[in-house]
């Protein structure tokens, strides 16, 4: 199965929620693609600031990440993201997109993306092809699977404060699609049992 996963590096839950999907891939017939969304383009135009960055700090990473993409491929661009998430969401670092760069193995250069415009085109696309697929009501991450008769399922989320792994993963994996996958559904949400944490 097909799994596209619309995702704004800078967002931790998704990263949370990216490593799960990984989970998933490896106890699921599930190969995943990775796509750029954007927190700046979702709330471009809006009187308040939902995340707090009146200096577009945001619009860095997905262009670094559009760069990535454009350029090496989506192979490359799963790298980048798996680099960022370790060093800014796992150890907290405000890292250089050149280190994480080259921890990815790809060209330090690539970073002075994240000042230029050269790929806001891309980003904007791509984040319009996955928010058209749910509304923009949404947030980060965006995920849509093959469903039965060919019909994709899509959806926000799902946002957890941990990584399910192994079976776990995969059980919530067919909760997720069996819940989503029913047209009349709507939404679903839960009471928080814990602070957000990183980890099993």
């Amino acid at each position: 199965m097909q799994v596209d996963f619309w995702f704004d590096p800078s967002c931790p839950y998704t990263w949370i929620t990216s490593r799960w999907m990984v989970e998933v891939a490896a106890v699921r017939p599930v190969t995943i693609r990775w796509r750029i969304m954007s927190l700046s383009v979702l709330n471009e135009g809006r009187p308040d600031d939902p995340e707090g960055d009146p200096e577009g700090y945001l619009w860095g990473p997905v262009r670094v990440c559009a760069a990535v993409e454009r350029r090496y491929g989506p192979a490359a661009l799963d790298r980048f993201f798996a680099a960022y998430g370790v060093r800014v969401h796992e150890r907290g670092e405000w890292a250089d997109p050149a280190d994480i760069l080259a921890d990815a193995g790809l060209p330090p250069e690539l970073a002075a993306a994240a000042g230029s415009t050269e790929y806001d085109a891309a980003v904007r696309e791509s984040h319009e092809r996955g928010i058209s697929l749910v509304g923009r009501h949404v947030g980060t991450p965006i995920i849509a699977a093959g469903g039965s008769g060919g019909r994709r399922i899509a959806f926000f989320g799902p946002v957890i404060s941990r990584i399910p792994r192994g079976e776990r993963a995969g059980r919530l994996w067919d909760g997720v699609l069996l819940v989503a996958g029913e047209p009349a559904f709507h939404e679903l949400k839960g009471r928080p049992h814990e602070e957000a944490g990183f980890g099993h």
